[in-house]
This record gives structure tokens, sequence and C-alpha cells, in this order.
């Protein structure tokens, strides 16, 4: 039986002639944009009788496969005597004269597997094969040229066929087993929970009508199974080749991989791979990927088919240990690995970067794969703050003062745009006067313009790959100024230049106020995103914020827990600024009672270190408070994290009171489960501090007609609230207590977004 197999010409090349280390010093190199201008200048030089981008396609048997293979090829060009040329062009902000004919084997690949299907297509006996380099600055071109018989051509496709058929075979044979066991596999657990039979079927519906899904779907109701098991179906029914499960924190990452070893043990056969942050998993003292300092480095490319296809023969969850095994035996640098198998596996783990982060995302997933791809993305509420930032970009004064003072010898032209740079900077802070910031809704046009100048002659600098502390302070200002050239292509409507300055230093951002345009563009291109979280509450609001479509749908399940779960009580007292002090005795006397009437392990959250510290420091003056403390501090590792809560067991005579603080590591993502956790205390609805970028967000959507001050403060706020909440009850035999400590969680505002479950509350007088 002949299987088919569809591929694009540029991947399919690429896999059989990669070779080489993995370099990542400074490199010279062109930016999608510049390669797109550059391929257009080339291809106005064209004559008439020339074409340009044009799509071939051939189909391949070989050994039981049928390789439906296509590309673009960049020109056509035919002289008048008949003689048919292939041209490939490639941009550069290199040196053109370092270009030798045989620089790059994958580009003569592309281009005379292009020449092979033209030849093919029209009878050819022999064809012209052209390598066009042109320089995106100068516009200084290179060109190499040869001449291939047919049959020369159609030996060198067979070859590279043959050398990627192994692979091929192997994928096909997994895809195969994959859809068998998909078809035989039951929802891992003996029933669905309260809810989570609707959660799941919405996951499947919103795949399979290609619609993207919004859904508050509340602790207890299963998310990571009521996702991950619905894209699965899919996979097993053809509308998906691939899932990527998207988090924001390392635990919800496990979840996932935890829900995927399940699954395995019910019989499926899907290969998964997590990527892990590269200084998390890199084998060497330091990260630096460079041939001479690491081995890992060195050749990377010449070992890598073996350790994919050695992996992927025998391993199907291949999580950061199962890489780092079978990196240490290929030679593989095991972050680089873990990139280069996310393109082969069925699902990826991974952090929301890789697909929303212009710096970071997965560029070579190409758009007929998007089309069979669904984006999972875990704890949805955390993407709004998230890509705010990423798609946002700042620059500092005394970078560039300090570039100035290194350069003014060793290089005038740095020297000199650092100079500007720093000029124009003083310049902007002289702008705002007295008032230590300024906000403006124009992209400052000349600013760019100096950084675009400051970008060349840093590259002419950092291409010689000197050493010395100089030349890092030159490639850290390079990167950040880069950065920010690229959001500025970015700014839109939805952008301010914000600016603020303390003594002499001066920050320039591009801020980012409503990212949901960007994560739409982003997205864009995918099969289905389904973004869910326990508190996508209010749904109206995270539907704004992540670019949600009118046609998109949305689904809002109860809590599976009974209420009788959980006591809740409101203490009304205020927490605000100034009333701190005053609350201080309140509470107290609050968690005294609590733990006189109520003996077990409680968590209580703050919305600042400050404030906690302010109750500590009161509860450190009373000392007769019955059981052991705990406090969260600032700087805790990862190890001191697992201390933290290895502190809650069941079964212990002695109360514990854990002091943390709302919005940080131990108010999201972790399970004390049974009674090792009886109670959360809440002090405050965890507004944001007051600061001028709230306040631009603030004013941004007053000004778009919404209520600002709820964008801004309250719905992140209560956020933090509902999440801290939410670490109580995790199964149905949880049972405890919760406290709520604001005058405000009375107010008709507050009670509209207190879940239904806490709303049989009794108050504290």
């Amino acid at each position: 039986m002949t299987r088919q197999i569809r591929m694009s010409v540029r991947p399919l090349v690429e896999y059989v002639y990669r070779s080489g280390s993995i370099d990542n010093r400074f490199r010279s190199a062109s930016t999608m944009t510049d390669g797109t201008i550059a391929h257009q200048k080339i291809q106005k030089t064209y004559q008439d009788t020339d074409e340009k981008e044009v799509m071939l396609k051939t189909a391949i048997e070989y050994a039981g496969l049928n390789l439906q293979i296509e590309g673009r090829c960049d020109g056509l060009l035919r002289t008048e005597n008949g003689t048919i040329t292939i041209d490939e062009i490639k941009s550069t902000r290199g040196e053109l004269s370092v270009i030798e004919a045989d620089s790059n084997p994958v580009h003569w690949a592309q281009a005379k597997f292009y020449a092979y299907i033209y030849a093919l297509d029209h009878q050819l006996e022999s064809i012209n094969v052209q390598l066009t380099y042109v320089h995106v600055e100068t516009e200084e071109k290179k060109q190499f040229v040869q001449q291939y018989s047919f049959q020369a051509l159609k030996d060198f496709v067979m070859d590279v066929i043959g050398k990627f058929e192994p692979y091929a075979t192997l994928l096909l044979d997994k895809k195969e087993k994959r859809n068998e066991s998909i078809q035989q596999l039951d929802f891992p657990f003996g029933a669905y929970r309260a809810g989570q039979r609707k959660f799941a079927g919405t996951v499947y519906k919103s795949i399979a009508d290609q619609q993207d899904l919004f859904a508050n779907a509340p602790t207890g109701t299963g998310k990571t199974i009521s996702t991950i098991f619905p894209a699965v179906k899919a996979m097993g029914e053809g509308h998906l080749e691939r899932m990527f499960y998207l988090t924001a924190k390392t635990i919800t990452r496990t979840a996932a991989e935890d829900t995927l070893r399940l699954m395995k043990e019910k019989g499926l056969e899907l290969s998964s791979v997590t990527i892990t942050a590269k200084d998390k998993v890199c084998f060497k003292e330091k990260t630096i990927c460079q041939k001479e300092y690491c081995e890992y480095a060195d050749g990377y490319y010449d070992r890598l088919n073996g350790g994919i296809l050695d992996i992927l023969a025998h391993e199907t969850l291949m999580d950061r240990q199962t890489i780092e095994v079978y990196a240490h035996k290929h030679k593989l640098c095991p972050f680089e690995f873990s990139l280069d198998l996310a393109y082969t596996a069925d699902a990826m783990i991974g952090d929301y970067n890789y697909i929303f982060d212009p710096r970071i995302s997965l560029k070579r997933l190409l758009e007929e794969q998007k089309k069979q791809t669904a984006l999972l993305v875990d704890e949805a509420h955390n993407l709004v703050d998230r890509a705010r930032n990423m798609f946002s970009a700042e620059l500092f004064k005394s970078v560039f003062l300090q570039l100035k003072r290194s350069f003014k010898e060793a290089n005038p032209g740095i020297y000199e745009t650092a100079k500007s740079i720093n000029e124009e900077l003083l310049a902007i802070k002289k702008r705002c006067g007295d008032k230590r910031s300024s906000v403006a809704e124009e992209l400052p046009e000349d600013f760019i313009v100096l950084l675009d100048t400051f970008v060349s002659e840093a590259e002419k600098e950092l291409i010689e790959q000197k050493t010395g502390e100089e030349q890092e302070e030159l490639l850290e200002a390079y990167f950040s100024a880069k950065n920010f050239v690229r959001i500025a292509e970015l700014y839109d409507e939805r952008y301010v230049t914000f600016v603020e300055y303390e003594r002499s230093e001066v920050k320039l951002k591009l801020f980012c106020i409503d990212p949901s345009h960007l994560l739409q563009q982003f997205g864009k291109g995918y099969r289905s995103k389904v973004y869910f979280s326990a508190t996508l509450s209010p749904i109206s609001y995270f539907k704004d914020m992540l670019g949600a479509k009118e046609e998109d749908y949305v689904v809002s399940i109860p809590s599976p827990f009974a209420k009788e779960n959980a006591d809740v009580f409101i203490q009304p007292l205020s927490t605000r600024y100034r009333d701190r002090d005053r609350s201080v005795q309140p509470i107290l006397s609050m968690l005294k009672n609590l733990i006189q009437t109520r003996p077990g392990n409680y968590l209580t959250f703050f919305p600042s270190y400050a404030y906690m510290n302010l109750v500590l420091d009161g509860l450190e003056e009373e000392g007769d408070f019955d059981c052991r403390l705990l406090i969260q501090n600032n700087s805790m590792d990862e190890a001191e994290r697992e201390e933290f809560l290895a502190q809650f067991e069941e079964g212990k005579d002695e109360s514990l009171l854990g002091f943390a603080v709302m919005g940080g590591i131990f108010s999201e993502g972790i399970d004390l489960k049974g009674d090792r956790l009886n109670g959360v205390v809440v002090v405050g609805v965890g507004l944001p501090q007051l600061n001028d970028e709230r306040n631009i967000i603030k004013d941004y959507f007053t000004k778009n007609e919404k209520n600002g001050y709820d964008y801004a403060y309250v719905y992140p706020g209560m956020n933090k609230v509902l999440q801290a909440g939410g670490r109580l009850i995790r199964t149905e035999e949880d049972y405890g207590t919760i406290v709520l400590v604001d005058d405000r969680f009375l107010t008709p505002k507050y009670q509209q977004l207190i879940p239904p479950e806490w709303m049989d509350f009794k108050v504290i007088r």
C-alpha cells in the first residue's frame, strides 16, 4: 500500500543538508521584512519574459511512499535562446565577500529541487540554477550559476528522498499507531465530573468547527483532561495534526504531562515534547552557545537527525528528563533539541512566548501546518499582562551614556550614534519638566531613525567577534535597540509612548495598552484557539483583552463542588492604604479566633509584602499565637518554594499559619489537597498598585467607552482574589474556610464578581 506524505521543498532539503554547529554569537542577519524588500528589488530587475514567485509541485514514488512536494521559487528567468534559469534569492546584512559558491548547501539543494520539478514538467534536458545573494542595505548582489542536466537533477532528488525516507516512514508509522490508539481510547476516568462532559464537548466542537473558545471552568472541572482529551479525539477524526498546550507556569506544564502520561497508560500512542527554558536545561556552567565553549553546540546539526530518529523510535512522552537523556547520548544541546522535536511531535507543551512573543515564536511553523494545529491556552487570565510585556519595549538612557564613554576612542560610529541617542533622551527628559513622566500617542519617529543608525553601527562592530566587557554591553544594547525598532513596527492606536525619569536616568517605553489585536495577529492561521482558566471572569473583559471575535464560542461551567464544601466569611474592614494601620488589630483578632475555633493549616494572602510585614509586626508584639508561622519572602528559589509547601502536612497537632502575597508564587497553580490546607484568608481586593502605567490603561479604556477603572484595577485585582481563594477546594472531599477581608466585598460591584459557590457567606462583625 502506497502511503502519502505532503512536504514543502525547504524543510525537506533542510532535513538532509543541515550541518555544522550552533553558534549564537552575533551574526548580522536580515529580518523577514528586510528579506521581502530585498527579494522584491531583485525581482523588479527581471525582464518581461521572466516570472517571479512561481509555484511548483510534483509527486514522487519511493519505497512505498507517495511524496507530494511543493514550493515556490523566487524567479524563473528566460533568455532569447530559450535557456531557463531558476533563481533563488537570499538576503543578508553580512559581507558578501565572505560568501562562496559552496557556503550554504541548503540554498543549492532548494534551488536544484525547484529546477528538477520545472525540468520534469517541461521535459527539459538541462536547466540553469542561480543563487542570488543581496545585501539589504547596499543592495549589492553576488550570484553563482550552475548548469545541470535533467539526469543529474533527478539523481540528486532521488538521493535526497532516499535520505529522507527513514524519517518519513517513521513519522507515518507513528501517525498510524496514534490514530489507531485514539480510536480505541475512552475517557480515562470512570465518569465525568459535573460540567466536565459539557466542557470537553465544547472544546471538541470548537476544534471541529474551526472556532475559538473562551471557557471559564472553575477549579475541580478537570481543565487539563477536559481540553487535551477532546483535542486528541479531534486528531483521531482528522481535524487536527497537532496541538500546542501553552502555559505560564511550570506546575501547569507538569499537569499536562501527567494527563498525557495517564492517557498513555490507557493505550494512547501520541508523541509530546515539553520545551523548558534554555537557562534551566543547559548542560554547561554558562549558557554560551558557541562551538569553542560547548561540545553540545559543536557539530550539533551533524548529529541532530540521528538523535531525532532515535528518540522518536523509542519514546512518546518527551519531557525534560527524557530529552536530557537523549541529548547526552547524541551530544546535542537539550534546548535546541527540544525545539527541533517540537516540529515533529503531535503535542508541544511550553510557554506562551513560543507562539505569541515576536522575538521567540516558532517561526518555522508553516501556514499549512497552522491550519492543522490547535492552541490550548491554560490559565489564560495570565496572558493579558504577559502579552502587554511581550508587545512592549523599553530603553534606558544610562546604557547609551556608558556606550558613548566606552567607544569614544574605539569606534567613532558607535560613539556618535550612542551620543545622539543619549542627547535625544536628555531632550525628552527636559520636555517632561517637573512631572517626571509624560505620555504621547505618537511614535517617536526621529528617535527610531537614531536607533536604526545605532543598530547598523553596532552590527559592524559586533560582526568582528571581539571579546570584553564593552562588547557584552554593546551586544545587550544592540538587542534592546533591535527589539525597540521591531516593536515600533507594531505601533498603532493601541500604544502610547511613555517616558519617566528619576534623577539622571530616563526610561522610554513603547507601551502596548491593549494587546488584543496583536494576540489575534500572532494567533492567526491556527485551526482553533481554546482560552481557558478557573478565573476567566468576567468573561466579557477577557474576550476584549484576548482578541475575541464576535463569532467565537463561550462556555462558563459551574463549580462541580457543593457550596457546603467551604464556609465563607467576609470581614468588612477597610484595607485601603490610608486605613491599613487601623486594620492590623482586627485582622489579628480574626486570625487568632480562626486558629482557636478551627485548628488546621491556613494560607493568608496580602496585597503586598509591606502590608504583610505590617501584620507580622503586630503579631510579634502580641506574641501569643498558638501556631507555627511560615512566611513567603520575595526571593525564594525553587527549593525554598518546595520546602514552604512541604510544611503543609496532614494530621499535625499544631496549627500552621502561612503568610504569602496575592498574585505570587503560592496564589496560583498549587494543590494542597485534603487536610494539607484547611483555610484561606484573602486580605484586600487585590487592586494593582496605583501607578502611571495602570492609569494609562484606565484612561485608554475610558476613552474607548469601557469602564477604565475596572479594566485597569478591579478585574485584574479580583482575579488575584479568586486565584488565592481557589487554592482551598481542590477535590470533592476537600472542606475548609475562606475569609475575605475588605468592606468592598459587600458592595454591588464586587458581589457580582464573587463566584456563586461563595455567595452563601456570613459577615464577621
